[in-house]
């Protein structure tokens, strides 16, 4: 048992907090203490910057008509942190449609596996990931800064 968490409990046993105090404080510290054995086992620092964007850029060296083609997309994380929050409050038989007509064409996801908790994993495990094409003078990368 950590010092904090001892010294929760000793306060809930002193009556100086109360029980929804104590779960709240509880909590609080078992989400701190994820955050930073995640951040420990993908091996970034505790203290590294939330990134503020995700960056999708396409190069390819073959020049058609136009020249080469480079896309440079830059979403920031708050669009997708509001996005994933949102998606929680559709209703449960619209997601089951939306579900149905992804897989009808295609996309096998399913919107009831999109949490918060679930996007800030995937934020800290993203790094810089690079994408392999199949065209030979084609790159593309995918990272959060």
């Amino acid at each position: 048992m950590t010092e904090d968490r001892r010294s929760i409990l000793e306060m809930l046993a002193t009556g100086r907090i109360t029980a929804d105090e104590a779960d709240r404080l509880l909590a609080a510290l078992e989400g701190r203490s994820r955050a930073s054995t995640v951040a420990s086992e993908s091996g970034y620092p505790g203290n590294r910057p939330q990134p503020k964007y995700l960056r999708i850029s396409v190069d390819t060296d073959e020049a058609d008509d136009d020249g080469p083609t480079k896309v440079n997309i830059r979403v920031p994380m708050q669009l997708l942190r509001a996005g994933v929050r949102l998606a929680s409050i559709i209703p449960p038989k619209a997601r089951d449609e939306v579900n149905a007509a992804m897989r009808e064409n295609g996309v096998p996801f399913d919107l009831h596996q999109l949490k918060p908790e679930n996007l800030e994993e995937l934020v800290e495990h993203l790094g810089d990931l690079q994408v392999d094409v199949d065209e030979k003078r084609t790159k593309v990368r995918i990272f959060c800064e």
